[in-house]
This record gives structure tokens, C-alpha cells and sequence, in this order.
């Protein structure tokens, strides 16, 4: 197959240097810094610079390729989808964009193809148990917490962002929909902190943030979900001074007679602070827990940044699933047309069992507990 991965960042890399290993992979990206690391990590992923807010492009530049995987910051990823589906090639993305991706439904449908979205770790991974277990048992409740964090903890942040600050900050400032007795609510993001204790890691804080989406439409007799981020204990009441003090607006602002928007100024060093080194050690913690009449069950992660493959773990725990996607459409195994959240694929058995075990042989490794 011919896969197109849109951007190199360090999933997009990871992504592409996966898929190099059973696909003929072509990565694009604005940037030639970017296209020159991973083609020294790999000669055998051709790599193109573009710019992919260029949409207009997309039919000529996407023409020979069997699948596309959308893997842009957030801020451009709806209209890369969009822009994508209009080529009729199937898609799996993990952009994770503000907007509701089932409104470019019916487009993939009359164009015949099949999108899986919001395919990373959570949303992604936690959506395919969630879909699997509805078949299984009847889930009264469900909570999802997730979070990446460094091996070091250095102060003030205690934290680095394995993608684009940009994207970490609008987690930060998205409200947050819940669903709380069969009602979507909506709550502040950063908020609800509570304090949880992980085995072999110890405590981390959980606050509010968007990540249920789809799982609010699809999984509706579910009557409460909540998804919460983790963090080193300290790390919200600071961003929460940088929220409340203005850091995060976009209304530029005169400073000596120069017009700048604040949350600009503060991208750029949170960029410089958070930014993670290329083989600096991080990790990924995560909880999916299926509450039901009789039995509870979870399904737990603890990941770390794979010194031999030199790829971090963020890269590891959201690429992977997104390339077993991938590899789900290449092999035949979900075809139907349309936009498919993974919990509406997941709910196969064998969709389910494929991404599990691609997955434990590439060393992420999801444990099963029943309460």
C-alpha cells in the first residue's frame, strides 16, 4: 500500500517510521528540518515539504496514494480532513481538532470511503475498549484518565509536551463536556482536580478536560463519562495563574506601541520550556474503567520511552494505535464507508483483538483487571 502520512512531528515520525516496515510511506511536512531527521532514521521513507494549509493542492499531491493518515496540529486538522476525504482515499487521523468530525459523514460516504478518527491513545485506544466492553457487558459508567509525563520532574511545570504546546494549551482553555445522569454538561477545563494513586509510579493529579467527544453521541445510555488529564501534583495551580492572568489570551495587547497577542508570546516559551528531547526519557500513564451492575473493569497502561526504537512513548502509545488503523484498512479487516469514531469499530471482536496485539508485539502493553 501507499500511505501519505501529513506531518512529521514526533507522532507524525513515529507513525511513518511504523508503517515504513509493511508500506510504501511518503511523509510531508512545512518543514525541511523536520523531513531530514526522519529520513536519516529511515532512507526509505520518501519525504516531500509542504505546506498543508495549502487544501487546493490536495487532490493533484494526494492522487497516488491508498490510505492518508492526518496527523497535523489541531488547529488545521478539520480542514485537512476535510480536504483529504475530498480526494476519496481512506483515512485515519489523530489531529484531535475542536470541531465535530461527524459532520464530514455524509461527505465520505458519497465519496465511498471509510475515516477512522480521533485514533490516538485517548481519544483512540480508550474509545476501541470502551466500544468492545458495550458489547460485553452493560456499562453504567465509564472513566478514562490519561496523561504523559516526563521520567525527570523539573520545577515550575514538572511536565513535557510530547506535541505541539499550542495543543496543550487548548486543552488547557477548552471547556470540558461531561456526561453526568444522562445530561451533557460542560465544566471548565482544569477543573475537579483530584489526586490518584498509580501503582509504580505514585500520585498524580486528574482534572477535567475534553477528551470524551464522540463517546458523548455514540456511547448516550452511558449516563456518566469523564475524562481527565494527569499531571505531577503542582502543575495545575500553576497553569491556572497563567490562565487567570491573561497568558492564554489571544487579544493582542500594545506593548510599547507594538500590537502581540499574550497567548503567542507565552507558545513560544512554554514551547522552549516543554519542549522534549529527542531521546529524553518520558512516559504514559492511563486508566479506562468500565463500571457496571456486577463488575468493574479496567484496563491499565504504563509505557516508557523505548530506548532501542529511540521513539518516546507518547509517539509509541498514540502512533501505534493509529498504524494498527492503518493496518486495519490495508488488510480488509473494517470496511464500511463513512466516519468511524473507534469505539464503532472497536465493537467487532476482531477489529478489537487486531489492535491489541499489534500493539503488544511493538512492547505496549494494556492490562486487564476485573474489580
Amino acid at each position: 500500500m501507499k500511505v501519505a502520512v501529513l506531518g512529521a512531528g514526533m507522532v507524525g515520525s513515529a507513525i511513518a517510521l511504523d508503517l515504513a516496515s509493511r508500506h510504501h510511506v511518503t511523509a510531508f511536512d512545512v518543514s525541511n528540518t523536520t523531513l531530514e531527521l526522519l529520513r536519516k532514521r529511515n532512507p526509505r521513507i520518501e519525504t516531500q515539504q509542504a505546506d498543508l494549509q495549502d487544501y487546493l493542492s490536495y487532490p493533484q499531491r494526494l492522487s497516488s496514494f491508498d490510505i492518508i493518515v492526518t496527523a497535523v496540529p489541531g488547529f488545521m486538522g478539520y480542514k485537512t480532513l476535510e480536504a483529504s476525504i475530498k480526494c476519496a482515499k481512506n483515512i485515519v487521523d489523530i489531529s484531535f481538532f475542536p470541531e465535530d468530525v461527524l459532520q464530514l459523514d455524509q461527505l465520505a460516504r458519497e465519496k465511498g470511503v471509510t475515516v477512522i478518527t480521533d485514533c490516538g491513545v485517548a481519544p483512540g485506544m480508550s474509545n476501541f475498549i470502551i466500544g468492545r466492553y458495550n458489547e460485553e457487558m452493560k456499562i453504567e459508567a465509564l472513566e478514562i484518565y490519561v496523561g504523559g509525563l516526563p521520567k525527570v520532574r523539573k520545577k515550575p511545570f514538572q511536565y513535557k509536551a510530547p506535541f505541539s504546546p499550542a495543543d496543550v494549551i487548548e486543552e488547557y482553555t477548552r471547556p470540558a463536556r461531561l456526561m453526568e445522569n444522562g445530561h451533557i454538561i460542560v465544566r471548565p477545563a482544569l477543573s475537579e482536580v483530584e489526586w490518584i494513586h498509580f501503582e509504580n509510579l505514585g500520585t498524580l493529579e486528574a482534572f477535567n478536560t475534553d477528551g470524551l467527544r464522540s463517546l458523548l453521541y455514540t456511547m448516550p445510555h452511558i449516563k456518566n463519562q469523564k475524562e481527565k488529564t494527569l499531571r505531577y501534583p503542582g502543575h495545575v495551580d500553576i497553569i491556572i495563574s497563567l490562565k487567570e492572568s491573561g497568558f492564554f489570551n489571544e487579544t493582542p495587547i500594545d506593548v510599547n506601541g507594538v500590537s502581540i497577542s499574550p497567548l503567542k508570546v507565552t507558545s513560544q516559551i512554554l514551547f522552549n520550556e516543554w519542549k522534549l528531547g529527542l531521546e529524553e526519557e518520558e512516559l504514559t500513564v492511563m486508566k479506562v474503567k468500565l463500571i457496571g451492575q456486577s463488575k468493574t473493569i479496567e484496563w491499565n497502561l504504563l509505557d516508557f520511552y523505548d530506548h532501542e526504537t529511540k521513539v518516546s512513548s507518547m509517539a509509541r502509545t498514540t502512533g501505534y494505535t493509529c498504524t494498527a488503523a492503518v493496518n486495519l484498512l490495508a488488510q480488509n479487516l473494517f470496511n464500511e464507508k463513512g466516519v468511524f469514531p473507534p469505539e464503532l469499530i472497536g465493537n467487532h471482536k476482531k477489529c478489537f483483538d487486531f489492535v491489541l496485539e499489534y500493539l503488544k508485539e511493538r512492547k505496549v502493553n494494556w492490562v486487564k483487571k476485573e474489580i
